[in-house]
């Protein structure tokens, strides 16, 4: 029997953790908080029943039902009641919910179940759903990316996906409250919550920006950037869509990858990595600009900056770094290390005056810093699809070397579950020696090389000036 709307409005209160609404990633505090209408908070969190109260979705056995779940409850049915609420796996307008374990809701022939994310376009739909409005006012109904005008609603308390049906019971039966997750969020893990990799982490007027590539896609085939934002490197801000290949650049339309962004004179430059989808593999390097560090960008030349081919190696992984003197250098390259100092319009550069750089082991994702004098050449060894991706680097006296190789820095740790470290980004805090390492990893615990996460690790020096090697966090 359905509960009446007197008894759904009386019946909306439980304890627990607060989740923020909107589009910064919070959490902590003793009561539960709802999310704004049509919007979900990222982070962890439950959802309840609104005519079921204390009945909450919960995965077992890759099935979703409606079931009751208490602070008494098992530690399990807690863990399996808890969702991590993440950028939409189809579309960066809605979202995805991941399992604490790594799988994906989604629907199949109509029904609810998890699954590990495959990357194709078919999965990516149906694991992503769009938040409207729910019956009571502060709860949400969740329409299919792929079918909108079907919504997930229960029914004898197994979970699936059913064509609008305008009566009180179907709005109540496809209507969740969001609520404080049963199972929090470990102390260490992901920064921003879903599949992102290869972060380009910086400063720009003392806060700290982070530019990653859009994960979870197969092959790669990812379209779009999005930029976050963080005053201490704890909470984010999503700033949204910064640029997406389709629309905004002419020459590419997928493998938006390996963003890096640079300052100079009151703008931003973001260079990037684009190829076509008609089949060929040919990647490029193209430079967008915008006047603010978050957007929006727009393609600065209308053509690539360094076109696939025309230098051995793959034109990947764009880095750009600007020394004390105020002289920008681009550094690029998958299979080979190039780097070229480039004119002071940031868009252009002599080709008289590119280097080959490589060191032994050098895959790809160039780095360089410099501290007191000293200038580090950071790199990713092996594939990123093994779980042996790894950071090594080397020291000069100088942007163009000539470099002393000093070994690998960071890898992989087994025995916390944590594969293929690398593809990573150095910043030092604000007027301080304090430094920071982002890198991607393996997503803990089902992840793979096209399902990746982003995590930030201190980063110290010895007395010598060498780099401590660095202990990933779980």
């Amino acid at each position: 029997m359905h509960a009446g709307s007197a008894f759904v409005l009386a019946t909306l209160v439980c304890a627990g953790l607060p989740v923020v609404a909107g589009d910064t990633v919070a959490g902590g505090g003793d009561t539960h908080s709802m999310a704004t209408a049509a919007t979900l908070p990222s982070g962890a969190a439950s959802l309840e029943s609104v005519n079921y109260p204390g009945r909450f979705l919960r995965h077992q056995d890759q099935g979703v039902r409606l079931d009751p779940v208490g602070t008494s409850s098992p530690q399990q049915t807690r863990l399996d009641a808890t969702f991590v609420i993440v950028n939409g796996l189809a579309s960066p307008d809605c979202y995805s919910l991941q399992t604490r374990d790594g799988l994906f809701l989604r629907h199949r022939d109509w029904q609810l179940r998890v699954d590990t994310n495959t990357g194709d376009a078919a999965f990516r739909s149906d694991a992503t759903f769009c938040p409207i409005d729910g019956v009571v006012a502060g709860t949400i109904a969740l329409a299919a990316y792929n079918y909108p005008t079907h919504r997930v609603r229960h029914r004898d308390f197994t979970l699936r996906l059913d064509a609008y049906q305008d009566t009180e019971i179907f709005r109540a039966d496809s209507s969740f409250r969001i609520a404080a997750p049963w199972a929090p969020s470990p102390p260490a893990g992901p920064v921003i919550p879903g599949l992102f990799a290869d972060p380009h982490l910086t400063t720009f007027g003392g806060r700290y920006y982070l530019y990653p590539t859009t994960d979870g896609y197969a092959g790669w085939s990812t379209t779009y950037y999005k930029a976050f934002s963080s005053p201490d490197l704890v909470n984010w801000t999503d700033h949204g869509v910064i640029l997406d290949h389709e629309p905004d650049v002419s020459w590419a339309d997928n493998s938006a990858w390996a963003p890096a962004v640079a300052h100079r004179d009151g703008r931003y430059y973001l260079y990037f990595s684009g190829g076509a989808a008609s089949g060929d593999t040919v990647k490029h390097l193209g430079v967008a600009v915008a006047d603010s560090p978050v957007g929006p960008f727009r393609d600065a030349l209308g053509r690539p900056l360094i076109r696939g081919g025309q230098y051995s190696g793959q034109a990947i992984d764009p880095m750009v770094f600007t020394d004390d003197d105020g002289r920008a250098y681009l550094y690029w390259g998958q299979g080979a290390a190039r780097v070229v100092p480039l004119n002071p319009d940031m868009v252009s550069f002599d080709p008289a005056q590119v280097r080959v750089i490589t060191p032994s082991g050098y895959n790809e994702a160039p780095f360089v810093f410099n501290r007191g004098g000293t200038y580090y050449f950071m790199w990713s060894e092996n594939d990123t699809r093994s779980e042996d991706y790894r950071v090594a680097y080397a020291t000069g006296r100088s942007p163009l070397g000539p470099w002393t190789n000093r070994g690998v820095v960071l890898q992989k740790r087994l025995a916390d579950g944590i594969r293929g470290t690398g593809h990573h980004s150095v910043v030092r805090a604000p007027d301080s020696d304090t430094w920071h390492i982002a890198y991607h990893r393996f997503a803990v615990p089902a992840g793979d090389g096209t399902n990746r996460e982003v995590v930030i690790d201190p980063m110290e020096f010895a007395a010598d000036g060498t780099i401590r090697p660095i202990v990933p966090s779980r």
